[in-house]
């Protein structure tokens, strides 16, 4: 069973992911989720704060995943990718309490989990790139 950070960050992909497809509202896709999920309270907590910050800042995030892969608009990009990668620049940048390594570490692995065969390189390649250039 994943520990109890990766749990949150899981919950979070299934919030961004369900308000991304959906006109779903924000607030209650989040509170059905994490009722749902039988969460621990600190996985709760993260996965609220991640939801929120990306849901806050996600134009600021869209702007940097376009810049650093700009040949992927980010709309063209999958659904599971586009919120990995949203959690976890909100994660590196905007957030500041994950080291970074660890922040694209985790990215890394949900997208292995999650996502298609070559979403983990892709993942890895964006966050790198965003890490030579951005000051966190």
């Amino acid at each position: 069973m994943p520990g109890t950070r990766r749990r949150g960050r899981i919950a979070a992909l299934q919030v961004l992911y369900e308000l991304d497809c959906t006109a779903h509202d924000f607030p209650a896709t989040l509170q059905r989720t994490l009722e749902e999920g039988k969460l621990p309270e600190e996985a709760k907590a993260l996965a609220g704060e991640l939801v929120e910050g990306v849901v806050q800042h996600k134009d600021d995030i869209d702007a940097l995943i376009q810049e650093h892969a700009p040949a992927w608009p980010v709309d063209q990009l999958s659904v599971v990718g586009r919120n990995i990668l949203r959690i976890a620049i909100f994660e590196i940048v905007m957030n500041n309490k994950t080291p970074p390594k660890a922040a694209i570490n985790e990215a890394v692995e949900l997208a292995k989990a999650f996502g298609s065969e070559s979403l983990h390189r892709f993942v890895n390649g964006v966050l790198g790139a965003i890490m030579a250039t951005v000051k966190t």
